[in-house]
């Protein structure tokens, strides 16, 4: 069966900057085949200085050579070619794992998490064997089939001519058996991606799923695949065992055939015994070169497969560079610090904008708060400060320079984010505080866990900030003021929140309060509200609706102009002050 030659040089685009090591791996291994092919022609040579009485000194000495020599290229062709492997796997993964945390935000919010972890975890495994050992094991054994049965024709060519048909026989049902089973395994493969990506996603919400007594639900729907990828796999089996067993019954029914036609030729004085067998050995090695030529055939099928994933993710968008050289830091001036002109947004080509119009102004001190009800836009603006999105129609200015003069890094080294649901980072306590600024001073650090009360918290645990952090180890609301404490520490131009202060209770949130309004005197705060409460004393508020900003002010004015607003604080029913009820019009 051949292999289209654009599946094929996507396969070979991961083999190409090692071909010098390819090329040596292929040499070794061809002259470790020609050790092989030579030794049924010296044991014809030692048969025949037995029948002659001449001295076997040389034959032996001969056959030993061969056998010192192929060991020791053998050795070092295993060694060349698996380090070669590992290399391909390293850089393959490298170069995913580098893509994936270059990709825009939008290009990986589809694609489930477990099954990215698949492509590079297992996806690589498969891709080492083909890029590696099979390659070089198909050019071999190609050679090594080729060499046996030109030897055989030196030796006997009736013999050969029985040979021929047989390995004929065995490669046209070969080639009838691959397809179907170079399907089957990319068909299991890609259950086990979306296995992966399910998994994932369940055991992230295990809580969830006990609560809502879904375990066996969750279990049927992930096992559902894990069913699936066996059953492709056992065709596959199937399919592989049937091919096994062809070949190996064809070459089995040859070597009777040649082993009767042999010694009828060798009876009638057309055969020497001893080319008899010599020509044996080489039909009883014929199978090597089948099966060399056959796994790696099986290999390279599912190799090309995962090249084809793998590949597949080189195709996710990934964040621009400056379109002009970056400026440096804006003067401390009166101007805002971020400002967006007529932003339109959404969150793909053919999808309806997710905010239309929107133009603010965000001045380099002082809190401005974002309400609205679900959808009206809120995270949607944050993603475009934060440059996880990029604007449809309009513009964003950081101190007066669009965004495109700037570099993604250079745009974000200049803000720090403070998710809703708070997500912890691999590694200690230590390494989550300094995440954005690794070389904050140490009385920085200790500084911001006071004002957040954490200190006590921190020292308490065993290995205090050298405490390897997990779900378990702080609860909902420490790592919420972890999170804060990163961002204080970072000491950003424009502090993004996304209701930092939802799980705590309310002493911890008024400290949190407090360093929120500290940090306003000296730079720029930015709110997502979900509860208002938390936002009575920003300077401004912007109300959103429909992806729209519908009105800007204080709470004592949008309480008295803007009847969504007044909605949203009657629903949550917050007071607006002792001497300002909430009232409609």
């Amino acid at each position: 069966m051949t292999v289209p030659s654009s599946r094929l040089s996507i396969l070979w685009s991961y083999a190409r900057p090692h071909r010098g090591t390819l090329v040596l791996g292929l040499l070794l291994a061809l002259l470790g085949s020609a050790m092989g092919l030579a030794t049924p022609m010296v044991t014809k040579w030692v048969l025949d200085a037995l029948g002659g009485s001449a001295s076997l000194k040389g034959p032996v000495l001969a056959l030993l050579g061969l056998v010192v020599v192929g060991v020791s290229v053998s050795y070092w062709q295993w060694t060349l070619l698996g380090t070669l492997g590992e290399r391909v796997v390293l850089e393959a993964r490298e170069s995913m794992v580098r893509r994936f945390l270059r990709a825009t935000v939008p290009a990986l919010a589809p694609r489930p998490p477990g099954e990215l972890v698949t492509r590079v975890t297992s996806d690589t495994v498969l891709l080492r064997e083909a890029a590696t050992g099979a390659l070089i094991g198909l050019i071999n054994g190609s050679v090594m089939l080729v060499g046996t049965l030109v030897l055989m024709g030196v030796l006997d060519l009736v013999l050969l001519g029985t040979t021929v048909a047989a390995v004929v026989l065995v490669g046209v049902l070969f080639g009838v058996l691959m397809p179907g089973l170079a399907r089957a395994q990319r068909l299991a493969q890609e259950h086990i991606g979306r296995l992966g990506g399910t998994l994932e996603g369940t055991l992230r919400a295990v809580r969830t799923v006990k609560a809502s007594r879904a375990e066996e639900r969750m279990a049927d729907l992930i096992v559902a695949d894990a069913r699936s990828s066996a059953e492709f796999g056992v065709r596959a089996v199937r399919r592989e065992a049937l091919a096994w067993t062809i070949s190996w019954s064809g070459l089995q029914l040859a070597i009777i055939a040649i082993l009767g036609l042999g010694a009828w030729r060798v009876g009638a004085d057309l055969l020497e015994v001893s080319s008899l067998i010599a020509f044996l050995l080489y039909a009883f090695g014929l199978m090597e070169p089948i099966t060399e030529l056959s796994q790696n055939l099986t290999a390279l099928q599912s190799g090309i497969a995962a090249a084809e994933r793998i590949r597949e993710l080189g195709g996710l968008e990934t964040e621009r560079a400056a379109d002009r050289p970056a400026a440096a830091a804006g003067p401390a001036g009166d101007g805002p610090v971020l400002e967006l002109r007529n932003v339109t947004a959404a969150h793909g080509p053919d999808v309806e904008p997710a905010v239309r119009g929107i133009d603010l102004a965000v001045p380099r001190r002082g809190h401005i708060a974002i309400v609205g009800p679900s959808g009206a836009g809120k995270t949607t603006l944050f993603s475009l400060i934060l440059r996880f999105l990029e604007p449809r129609d309009g513009e964003l200015l950081l101190d007066g320079r669009p965004y495109g003069a700037h570099s993604h890094g250079e745009i974000r080294a200049r803000l720090a984010y403070v998710e809703q649901d708070t997500p912890i980072v691999p590694g200690t306590v230590r390494d989550n505080l300094l995440f954005a600024c690794p070389a904050a001073p140490e009385e920085r650090l200790r500084r911001v866990l006071d004002e957040l009360r954490l200190a006590g918290r921190i020292e308490s645990l065993d290995q205090g900030l050298d405490t390897p952090l997990s779900s378990t180890v702080l609860s909902g609301g420490e790592r919420q003021r972890v999170a804060l404490a990163r961002a204080l520490i970072h000491q950003p131009d424009v502090l993004l929140l996304d209701e930092a202060t939802a799980q705590l209770d309310g002493l911890t949130e008024a400290a949190v309060q407090e360093c929120v309004r500290t940090r306003a005197r000296t730079g720029a705060v930015i709110t997502i509200a979900h509860r208002l409460s938390t936002v009575l004393d920003a300077d401004a508020i912007v109300v959103l609706g429909a992806g729209r900003i519908r009105a800007r002010g204080t709470h004592e004015e949008l309480l008295e102009t803007d009847a969504l607003y007044r909605e949203l604080v009657e629903a949550l029913r917050i007071a607006a002050r002792p001497a300002q009820p909430v009232t409609g019009r």
